[in-house]
């Protein structure tokens, strides 16, 4: 079988991850927060964990390149979901905090992410899934 069809891994990687990416922003829709592009996840799960990160540790947190982070920042920044501050420990270092409507947001990302999870197990199952999610870590993490 050819590398170069439909059954790739990478193919279906990234269908899976495009389909994803479109129920998330529809839902996000349909609960008023159509400013929330699925992208912006890189930056606000791991402000939801820890607000506050210094721009280099959510730039690793994220697993992106500073340069790319600033660029992502700015563009959260416009839907007001974070702002961005001086660190009061270092004037060169930028800090990176939640808005209000990022804290509004939060219950309803979780519930979306609880929503798309469940669709996720109906397809194969709990072990399953838990088993896509133990790869996909190990997998990222190479």
């Amino acid at each position: 079988m050819s590398r170069l069809s439909r059954t790739n891994l990478g193919f279906l990687l990234a269908k899976a991850s495009q389909h994803w990416n479109e129920l998330l922003y529809a839902r996000f829709c349909d609960e008023g927060f159509p400013q929330v592009r699925p992208s912006f996840g890189i930056i606000l799960i791991p402000l939801f964990e820890e607000d506050g990160l210094r721009l280099g540790e959510l730039a690793q947190r994220a697993k992106i390149s500073k340069q790319t982070m600033t660029t992502m920042i700015r563009l959260v920044e416009k839907a007001a979901l974070v702002a961005t501050g001086a660190d009061p420990e270092d004037g060169r270092a930028t800090r990176v905090y939640l808005t209000e409507t990022a804290r509004r947001f939060r219950p309803v990302a979780e519930k979306v992410l609880a929503e798309l999870e469940g669709l996720a197990t109906s397809v194969e199952g709990r072990e399953s899934l838990d088993q896509v999610r133990v790869w996909l870590r190990s997998f990222a993490d190479l």
